[in-house]
């Protein structure tokens, strides 16, 4: 069976190996092979789990998201209903975000100054420093 090293695995995922040790630390890669060294050892179905996780990151699924993909993903029974139900919350998700960008775009004239899409941004910011009891300076 051929294993990669940390490095050789970061490299061919187009990842760091701190990103590699930071998904095994909050249990998205469950723990590795090590060497006799102590070194990190990945298998093919390592880096499959990991190519699965650079996907929904792609996709737009937060770490906590994949998770939950991943358990349902592992677990013994079919659970198509809650990946189904995740990937309407996150298309929702996103769709909103899309509506929201459109909508900024649409007062853009382009030489307006100055930018309402950064204007609405900054009311945005402001918003939430006040909220916080904070004027932004």
């Amino acid at each position: 069976m051929h294993c990669h090293a940390i490095s050789e695995a970061a490299r061919r995922l187009g990842i760091s190996p701190d990103t590699l040790r930071y998904y095994e630390r909050i249990g998205l890669l469950p723990a590795v092979a090590r060497a006799p060294s102590g070194a990190r050892l990945y298998r093919e179905g390592d880096l499959g789990r990991l190519r699965f996780i650079r996907r929904a990151q792609r996709m737009g699924f937060t770490l906590a998201e994949i998770q939950t993909l991943l358990n349902v993903r592992d677990a013994p029974d079919d659970a198509r209903a809650e990946v189904r139900a995740l990937a309407a919350r996150k298309l929702g998700e996103i769709e909103a975000a899309l509506d929201e960008l459109a909508e900024l775009l649409a007062r853009c004239g382009g030489s307006e100054t100055p930018c309402p899409i950064l204007e609405a941004m900054n009311e945005a910011v402001r918003g939430t420093h006040e909220s916080a009891g904070c004027t932004p300076t």
